[in-house]
């Protein structure tokens, strides 16, 4: 596991979009779970708009829900 000190920043994007699949992959781990906000360092807003669209994307076919 990485320390706080060498993950690296990501870019909070004003419009979430649940199509933008390399964006939504930031967001969750290997196994296809969504990280935590503690993990990510977002606000609160932000984690639940990125979880909603991790989730229309799973539905819609875009991501995995478990990694294979």
């Amino acid at each position: 596991m990485a320390h706080q000190s060498e993950r690296e920043e990501i870019e909070i994007k004003k419009f979430i979009d649940y199509k933008d699949v390399g964006y939504l992959r930031q967001f969750t781990n290997p196994h296809a779970k969504i990280m935590s906000k503690k993990r990510t360092n977002i606000p609160a807003l932000k984690q639940r708009e990125i979880a909603n669209a991790i989730k229309r994307a799973r539905y819609m076919g875009f991501l995995p829900y478990i990694a294979a």
